[in-house]
């Protein structure tokens, strides 16, 4: 009985020993193995990468949004805030009207579906929870108002990189860049002259505050996260 036990145990180990060193070759080169028993590592996903109080930036194709990249000398005509609302990504934004759109369908709405993602430098120390919640708190007095085509600084209505700088103003204390006036963008290409015909016949408020996506982009208290153009 004891030869016979003896006659099958060797293959046995041999067998074991064979595909404990086969197991170790496939975990140690081929981590996604199945056999390993370890979750494969999924490639980082964008909402792995954005964070609460993220700028957006995208290029948008309308006739107005084209007027603003060719008078800021920028690609970028609209811009919105990241937030995380009950574990939900949504951009708020300033279109007709004023509203939270998932992030997914925001990006889709851009040229070439391409988007830029911006972060202030010292987020981890100054958007706290606190901070953010602030800000949230302060944007919902503008969510459904409507879109300010005519780019005036009042909140009666109001426009994208607007809603921007003042919600991280009177949220965060922040100003993300300095304000301009309308005359100092570039108003005198065609395209652009048509857009304030339109807007403002012979009266143009060429000393309106005013700021741009591209101020807010290019703004020094920003650093870049994602970009895929």
């Amino acid at each position: 009985m004891n030869k016979k036990k003896s006659k099958y145990l060797f293959p046995i180990i041999t067998f074991l020993l064979s595909f404990g060193c086969a197991l170790f070759v496939a975990m140690k080169f081929f981590p996604n193995n199945p056999f390993s028993g370890a979750k494969a590592k999924t490639a980082t996903t964008l909402t792995d990468k954005v964070q609460d109080g993220d700028l957006i930036f995208q290029t948008s194709e309308s006739a107005q949004c084209e007027a603003v990249r060719i008078a800021t000398n920028s690609k970028f005509s609209h811009c919105g805030l990241i937030y995380n609302i009950n574990g939900n990504w949504f951009v708020f934004e300033a279109v007709q009207p004023v509203k939270l759109t998932r992030l997914e369908e925001w990006i889709q709405h851009g040229k070439d579906h391409k988007y830029v993602v911006k972060r202030l430098k010292n987020a981890e120390k100054v958007l706290t929870p606190e901070v953010l919640q602030k800000m949230k708190d302060y944007s919902q007095q503008f969510n459904g108002k409507e879109y300010d085509a005519y780019f005036d600084w009042s909140d009666t209505r109001i426009y994208c990189s607007e809603l921007i700088w003042k919600v991280y103003k009177n949220g965060a204390n922040i100003e993300l860049s300095p304000l301009k006036q309308l005359k100092d963008f570039n108003l005198t290409h065609a395209r652009v002259k048509k857009v304030l015909k339109e807007r403002y016949g012979n009266d143009i408020p060429l000393e309106e505050k005013v700021v741009a996506p591209s101020d807010l982009v290019d703004s020094d208290l920003l650093k870049t996260v994602i970009d895929t153009y």
